[in-house]
């Protein structure tokens, strides 16, 4: 819900005193996405600013001098937390189904978590462990959501979450606050 009133306020779409019918303008997936993803960074940022939230580009761990930098694509995050020794990048996922039908058993999307252990990876360039991943979905009507975690070998761990937009802005707080906290 809160998602929705801060689409029409960006958007300037709310209602219109113009006289014919009142009209809603259908929401574009793709906006919806960049709304939750800058709605993550923007409650970190007020709420925990000790935390330092970035959005920030990731630089490839390759050997430049004899790599063609040109062929690999940006790696840019939605949301970078800074711990005393850790950070915590966190994908903002926004979709219409959270997990997919592997041979008859639900996973994470491949693509998403790839990508997710892609930044971790090349963030952590000596791989000691101090950087940890998020997939943060937005719950939809699956049964089944990510509640989970993975630890890499290398001391990394990447967990897969859920956030409940549907219900009051204070108990969707208490979910982001949880999410830092522990």
């Amino acid at each position: 819900m809160l998602l929705y009133l801060c689409y029409f306020v960006v958007s300037d779409i709310l209602l219109t005193t113009d006289r014919g019918d009142y009209r809603m303008k259908q929401f574009s997936d793709e906006k919806m996405c960049r709304l939750y993803e800058k709605f993550i960074w923007e409650f970190y940022k007020r709420h925990y600013p000790k935390l330092n939230a970035e959005a920030s580009q990731i630089d490839w761990n390759v050997q430049e001098d004899v790599s063609d930098m040109n062929v690999l694509p940006i790696m840019k995050t939605d949301v970078m937390l800074h711990f005393a020794y850790r950070t915590l990048i966190i994908d903002a996922k926004y979709y219409g189904k959270t997990m997919q039908n592997n041979f008859n058993k639900r996973t994470i999307h491949s693509n998403n978590l790839y990508q997710i252990q892609s930044y971790v990876y090349n963030l952590d360039k000596e791989h000691i462990g101090n950087v940890d991943g998020m997939l943060l979905y937005a719950k939809t009507q699956e049964e089944i959501v990510p509640n989970n975690q993975v630890v890499l070998n290398d001391g990394n761990t990447i967990y897969f979450r859920t956030l409940d937009l549907n219900q009051s802005f204070e108990k969707i707080k208490k979910q982001l606050d949880y999410l830092v906290i522990v």
